[in-house]
């Protein structure tokens, strides 16, 4: 499976970057595929491990403030892997026969 997923301490001021930087630290230290972009963390396995990490994470940036905006979206293809790639590897491949 894949999880898009987006955490951020609440009233803790302008600036999130330390706090992010907590959870995409687990994210990493965690072993499971992943990307990050500039608005969200993706990572690959399976529902366990992800949901974990993921708990994990937003267990970090709270220790930033006392309230914490987790945005979650999933993709479950039961039998897949190497998704985080293959997804875009697909468009990408579509893109060139243009």
């Amino acid at each position: 499976m894949l999880v898009a997923f987006s955490v951020a301490p609440l009233g803790a001021g302008e600036s999130v970057t330390e706090s992010v930087a907590d959870a995409v630290r687990i994210v990493r230290e965690s072993g499971l595929p992943n990307r990050t972009d500039a608005m969200f963390t993706t990572i690959e396995g399976e529902w366990d491990e992800v949901m974990d990490v993921v708990r994990r994470a937003t267990e970090a940036v709270g220790r930033h403030g006392n309230r914490v905006s987790l945005v979650l979206k999933a993709d479950i293809r039961p039998g897949h892997t190497g998704e985080l790639d293959g997804k875009v590897e697909r468009v990408e491949a579509r893109l060139a026969l243009d």
